[in-house]
């Protein structure tokens, strides 16, 4: 982060950014898990991999892409590395808790049924084929970049209020 530059102008340019990585791989999880790692300097080409088969949870309508990754980023920003570590536990998993509530509010739901009910006006199968083309038909790659922005804000503002917290 530049001197001059705010903290929402930082923020801005992590929603965007996830945007263009959803757009880029056509993956909600490993775009907004993408720019939360460049923007905190988290994990590694490991960590971004381990979310390939995350968007829907394997394309099954559960849980969102977009909030898997921006809770993997949560856990590696402040998670726990020992077992025994009750407080990172704890402020991890309030603030995924935080992140999910602010999503549900904004898109309707955590799960990717949900998310496209509310951005589709419907549901796609995405693991049947015609449906999968349907989904791409409709625009999904665009349409997709706001939950992944959205949840690559949210972490971003809890990341950051962590780190605030501790200086």
């Amino acid at each position: 982060m530049q001197q001059s530059e705010s903290r929402d102008d930082r923020l801005n340019r992590l929603e965007r950014k996830a945007g263009d990585y959803e757009e880029l791989y056509g993956s909600c999880a490993q775009g907004t898990l993408l720019a939360l790692q460049e923007e905190f300097g988290l994990g590694d080409k490991q960590t971004l991999k381990a979310a390939t088969a995350m968007p829907g949870i394997a394309l099954r309508g559960e849980t969102c892409g977009a909030v898997i990754g921006a809770v993997m980023a949560l856990g590696m920003a402040m998670g726990r590395e020992k077992h025994d570590d009750f407080v990172s536990l704890q402020r991890t998993t309030i603030a995924a808790r935080k992140l999910c509530r602010r999503f549900e509010r904004e898109f309707g739901g955590c799960n990717c049924l949900e998310v496209q009910r509310h951005i589709f006006g419907r549901y796609y199968d995405l693991a049947d084929p015609a449906e999968s083309l349907e989904f791409i038909q409709a625009d999904a790659a665009r349409k997709c970049r706001a939950p992944a922005g959205r949840a690559a804000r949210i972490a971003g503002e809890l990341i950051l209020d962590g780190i605030e917290k501790t200086l």
